[in-house]
């Protein structure tokens, strides 16, 4: 299960967080820093994945942003690495090459994406097509 979804920029900032567990503001607040310090320092020569208290972080870095997903310790790798680029290349065609202020000024959207793809902890929908059209069908509403 995920417990988290992250998604920060180099200096710390958090431009997306989606937390599938309750979790206290101010323990949100903790989590991040905690993550963002523990990806950020991490040798590009090591995996994409690290233990996390009891948890593991799957994630990676386009650009100056870093996705970061925490799942269970059992979970598979592989397949939230492939969940984090998927989500990227989704992102990348729906606002044409996505940048930091597309998911600034329009969070809600990412948002909406994401609720397409992740449901209360638990992948939904893998299919991209799938996805972009119905993010097409809630464009055509607004």
């Amino acid at each position: 299960m995920i417990r988290f979804i992250l998604l920060q920029n180099r200096q710390g900032k958090t431009r997306l967080a989606k937390y599938y567990v309750p979790l206290e503001d101010s323990e949100k607040h903790k989590v991040e820093g905690e993550v963002h310090r523990l990806v950020v320092n991490r040798d590009p020569k090591f995996t994409n994945f690290v233990e996390f208290r009891t948890h593991k972080v799957i994630y990676r870095r386009y650009a100056g942003l870093f996705f970061a997903i925490c799942v269970d310790i059992t979970d598979n790798e592989l397949a939230y690495l492939e969940c984090i680029h998927l989500f990227v290349e989704i992102l990348d065609h729906f606002f044409s090459n996505v940048c930091e202020l597309d998911l600034v000024f329009n969070f809600h959207k990412v948002y909406l994406i994401l609720d397409e793809f992740i449901l209360a902890g638990e992948l939904q929908e893998t299919s991209k097509k799938a996805i972009i059209e119905r993010m097409g069908e809630l464009e055509k509403l607004d």
